[in-house]
């Protein structure tokens, strides 16, 4: 499902119109992006949670070349599905 399905899903359930959802879906992202570069964890309860994982420096080599490289530590976004996100899925 791409977002403009999702949109018209989400506005067909809530019976709103797809212009309010749009603006809605948009903030929502854009508090947790602000949150997640802050360092914060964004609990949704029932859905998941997201936080901000740290990858640690790493030596990785070009299997062409065989050169080696130095990949950077970097903070990588991740979501953690809630119990009843898992149990509705299963």
């Amino acid at each position: 499902m791409k977002k403009q399905d999702f949109i018209k899903a989400v506005a067909a359930m809530a019976g709103l119109s797809q212009d309010a959802v749009s603006k809605t879906l948009t903030s929502i992202i854009d508090v947790v992006t602000s949150e997640l570069k802050a360092g914060s964890e964004v609990n949704i309860t029932g859905f998941g949670a997201f936080k901000v994982s740290t990858r640690s420096a790493r030596n990785w080599v070009n299997p062409r070349t065989w050169e080696s490289i130095k990949i950077p530590s970097m903070n990588s976004p991740v979501f953690r599905a809630g119990k009843t996100l898992k149990e509705a899925v299963r």
